[in-house]
């Protein structure tokens, strides 16, 4: 049997082990893209070697297995890589502001290592130093927004448990304050941080986006709501480039030759195709809405990218040009005035 193999053997039982709920034959083959028949080997090994192998779901479908206990915990090492990346994943979270998930992170980093074997703690402490050295955490430019740890926790218990909210929202465009009372689902993460969550009011019923900084109070209800299966954070953003939500576009790009070599590099989308061209240029093709930061993420690449469709995109990209060089002018303007005081 190949070393690769083994390892994912050993890493399926690890997952049976860590899942109370078990895991199914279409987990295995999604997560480590085998065939159901090979999936199924992989079970029976596993079984062959932890008897202590069990059905998690008796009676349901799909089936589910999972490893309750027994000589399994000796084998889950943690590496140097490993307590490097989380110490790693602490840092961003603090750097981007995420400021409850940071010490959370922390904690964990220090409750693993507390599981080390001294001998091992030994070992690791040195090269854990040193690659943490060698990991370079930019610090992202510019002010920052500032969320209460409060606020987060609050709408962290009620996504857990379920509950329904009653979100205190000041808009950011008129200023006008709102009650509205929503079924809260997640969070999505960028420049600015998001609350999803499916909303009640009137007239709506639908999910939408609340800023956290736009939200001033949270009361989390007693009454209790039923997450939809049919839904998914991951689904729900792909629907957009950036966190927008609108009616999806279909998007082609054209990165000239000096630039299509960076842009091969870059996930513009999940959804993205690319497609060389006679003279060295690239086309990139997806489909998402959220077309005003499309134009901001294309200010980023200058003249070396031009929009082919769709023909709003390419509308609203000229707009936003001319009103940078409306600005600029103006600025230019005041600067002269100025110097003739």
């Amino acid at each position: 049997m190949r070393y690769e193999k083994l390892e994912a053997l050993l890493r399926v039982a690890l997952d049976m082990r860590g899942s109370a709920e078990g895991i199914s034959l279409e987990e295995i083959q999604q997560s480590y893209r085998v065939s159901r028949r090979t999936a199924e080997r992989m079970r029976d090994a596993i079984e062959r070697v932890f008897p202590q192998m069990e059905q998690a779901n008796p009676g349901e479908v799909p089936k589910r297995w999972r490893i309750r206990s027994g000589p399994i915990a000796n084998l889950a090492g943690i590496s140097t890589e490993e307590l490097s990346a989380l110490t790693t994943a602490a840092l961003l979270a603090k750097r981007d502001n995420v400021t409850d998930l940071s010490p959370r992170l922390e904690t964990l980093s220090a409750k693993l290592k507390s599981l080390i074997r001294p001998d091992a703690a030994r070992r690791i402490g040195p090269d854990l130093e040193a690659l943490m050295e060698a990991e370079g955490i930019a610090l992202r430019p510019g002010p920052r927004i500032t969320i209460p740890n409060t606020l987060l926790e609050e709408l962290r218990h009620a996504i857990l448990a379920c509950r329904k909210v009653r979100l205190h929202y000041r808009a950011r465009g008129t200023g006008k304050l709102s009650r509205q009372l929503v079924c809260p689902y997640g969070f999505l993460y960028g420049n600015r941080h998001y609350l999803v969550a499916y909303s009640l009011s009137e007239g709506i019923s639908d999910y939408r986006l609340f800023s956290l900084a736009n939200i001033e109070k949270v009361e989390v209800q007693e009454a209790p709501f039923r997450r939809r299966k049919d839904f998914t954070l991951q689904k729900f953003a792909e629907r957009s480039f950036g966190v927008f939500q609108e009616e999806p576009l279909d998007v082609v790009w054209r990165f000239t030759p000096q630039a299509a070599a960076d842009a091969r590099q870059y996930l513009f989308h999940p959804t993205q195709a690319f497609e060389d061209e006679d003279n060295g240029s690239l086309l990139v093709r997806f489909r998402a809405g959220g077309a005003l930061e499309m134009c901001w993420h294309l200010f980023t690449w200058g003249d070396q990218v031009q929009v082919i469709a769709p023909k709003e995109l390419q509308k609203l990209l000229h707009q936003e040009v001319a009103k940078v060089i409306s600005l600029g002018e103006r600025s230019r303007r005041s600067h002269r005035t100025g110097n003739h005081r």
